[in-house]
């Protein structure tokens, strides 16, 4: 999304999806696979299906994707419709972006101002990544990117580390002989050692 003299252009989001099989599943790829293979084999579809605990429309299906598609089609498909004939229009998407960067207002403010249901405002804000007024810089609106460089060590880490001068003998907890003595100098009475230390910003404890 991005923002032109006062008009907030809305760019369509593609999230990559990623298929994850369940812990129940009959078939992964390589099952599928193996089941075009005992096919193809001479075996009937029926047996390979009952040895493999699926149903034979699951076998029929697998075998004519693979013969269509090769093996490309025996990977996992989006369940995503080809076309969404009621998705809210671009237009109004671009007025309720406008309405959340500019007056940062939420879901159940802008739905009665354009006329659509608070759930709807609210997958349209999800969408383009506007659902959280704190991952985006208040006065601006822009998108807070607290770290952002094109490779590893281009930033430098320096850490400051106080440490408290104890004396000889131990601390307070000593006991109070020495506390007839004059305190030194410095910050509450104390001595202070900084440590300090510079470390690349692609070290493998800073960076994983």
């Amino acid at each position: 999304m991005a923002k032109t003299s006062g008009v907030v252009e809305v760019s369509s989001l593609h999230r990559a999806e990623v298929f994850v099989s369940h812990r129940n599943a009959r078939l992964t790829v390589h099952g599928r696979r193996i089941l075009v293979e005992r096919v193809l084999a001479g075996r009937p579809v029926a047996h390979v299906a009952a040895e493999m605990g699926i149903s034979r429309p699951t076998a029929h299906k697998w075998v004519r994707r693979w013969r269509t598609e090769g093996d490309a089609g025996l990977h996992d498909r989006t369940s995503r419709p080809h076309s969404t004939p009621h998705r809210t229009s671009a237009a109004l998407e671009t007025q309720v972006c406008r309405l959340r960067t500019d007056r940062k207002l939420g879901p159940a403010r802008i739905g009665p101002i354009l006329g659509l249901p608070t759930s709807t405002v609210h997958r349209i804000l999800t969408r383009h990544g506007l659902n959280r007024l704190a991952w985006r810089d208040r006065p601006t609106g822009e998108p807070i990117r607290r770290y952002e460089r094109s490779r590893s060590g281009d930033l430098v880490h320096v850490d400051i580390k106080k440490l408290g001068n104890i004396p000889e003998g131990g601390g307070w907890r000593n006991g109070r002989q020495n506390s007839r003595r004059p305190q030194p100098s410095g910050l509450y009475g104390q001595r202070w050692i900084f440590e300090q230390e510079v470390t690349p910003d692609d070290r493998r404890d800073r960076v994983g």
